[in-house]
């Protein structure tokens, strides 16, 4: 793995919520009259929406909409048409920075305090959900059957990359954190994987329920 990219929790600047206990408040004192967006059904923003329901214990609480991508939800949220979105900081800095958006946390189990913009955002554990940790992770991977001098020639030089300060700098600067633990092994790797994919497909699961049931209530 070579990096790992934190989710943000943003809403349209009308919302009157100011830091995140305020929004958990507003969340609770007007259940089922939000909605939150994401960029389509599987996606990381879409789970974690879900995983972020979940914790508040507010899965009833706001309605999710899909979007095709990134770009349509983002614009939703940007014309006052959705309240919430929660997606990388790769595209949330830049709205944030702008001011067209709210920064109310982030997904990491701590502050991202290498980040100028976001470093006073307190994280979701923080805020009291156990074990919340929602990141994007890039690495490198190669077809089976390479040989393993040459994997262990590629992650050599990954891991000398990941030492560059400029490096190290450009990623700070979008929010991202650069992997420097011992995920940047293949067989860590490989085990931090599976872990996580385990965990969001249980959360998927929980969000195909929670839309069976709701679609079964309509018909009734």
């Amino acid at each position: 793995m070579s990096n790992a990219v934190p989710m943000t929790l943003i809403g349209k600047p009308q919302l009157p919520a100011s830091n995140y206990r305020d929004l958990e408040n507003y969340i609770k004192a007007n259940a089922g009259k939000l909605n939150i967006a994401h960029a389509g059904p599987g996606s990381a923003s879409h789970l974690c929406g879900l995983m972020g329901q979940s914790a508040v214990k507010a899965s009833d609480a706001m309605t999710t909409i899909p979007y095709g991508g990134t770009a349509p939800a983002m614009n939703a949220l940007l014309g006052g048409q959705v309240d919430l979105m929660c997606d990388q900081t790769t595209n949330t800095t830049g709205q944030v920075e702008a001011g067209k958006v709210t920064a109310f946390a982030v997904t990491t189990p701590q502050p991202l305090s290498g980040n100028t913009l976001l470093k006073d955002l307190s994280s979701l554990q923080q805020m009291g959900f156990k074990r919340f940790d929602m990141t994007i992770w890039n690495g490198l991977y190669a077809p089976k059957g390479r040989p393993a001098a040459v994997l262990s020639q590629i992650n050599t030089a990954l891991k000398t990359a990941l030492k560059d300060p400029d490096f190290v700098k450009q990623q700070d600067d979008l929010g991202d954190i650069v992997v420097r633990d011992g995920r940047v092994e293949p067989a860590a790797q490989k085990a931090f994987v599976t872990a996580k994919v385990k965990k969001l497909q249980r959360c998927q699961l929980q969000g195909k329920l929670k839309w069976k049931q709701n679609d079964e209530h309509r018909h009734h």
